[in-house]
């Protein structure tokens, strides 16, 4: 049965790794769903998130060529039962004619229920910043879409394991 999974790695935070690491994705037809990349506390070392969706198989084999990889430093499988999600979001939204008022209210409303806050707004426009789950992200999408999505940039899951045992670090 197929799922959505994700992949943490440490990688040496240098030119190409990337392109390499896609390159195996594509190599083999598996799609990225998502991808996030940082620098760790170490700037050596960059943290990718990788998401994905298959099966046992596909996780057991995207674990196992990930590894061969010389930049690769440290692989982990992510699941949603030892793992912690979220997504990060900036959505600008159109507030329209007479009722814009009213519309600004509601938007204002939903963004504190959703634990967001403003980044920007104008007199036909307001900018709001969310995070949270998959779920959490998608959902506030569809409540706030009847108001016009001027434009929308969000970020793949990022992920980190849960307790001590589950920690992939750059050393």
């Amino acid at each position: 049965m197929e799922e959505r999974f994700a992949v943490g790695l440490i990688v040496n935070n240098k030119f190409g790794v990337l392109n390499r690491i896609a390159g195996l994705y594509a190599k083999r037809c598996y799609n990225i769903d998502a991808l996030s990349v940082g620098t760790t506390e170490n700037p050596e070392y960059s943290r990718m998130t990788i998401v994905s969706t298959g099966d046992e198989y596909m996780k057991e084999q995207v674990v196992r060529q990930l590894e061969k990889l010389i930049d690769v430093k440290a692989v982990m499988l992510l699941e949603a039962a030892d793992a912690e999600f979220a997504q990060h979001m900036f959505i600008k939204m159109h507030l329209t004619g007479t009722q814009r008022g009213s519309s600004k209210h509601q938007v204002l409303d939903l963004i504190n229920q959703y634990g967001g806050k403003v980044v920007d707004f104008g007199e036909e426009h307001l900018t709001a910043e969310i995070t949270g789950t998959l779920e959490k992200v998608e959902s506030f999408i569809e409540k706030v879409r009847g108001f016009g999505i001027l434009e929308l940039s969000r970020s793949g899951d990022i992920a980190i394991g849960l307790g001590i045992e589950n920690t992939l670090r750059a050393e």
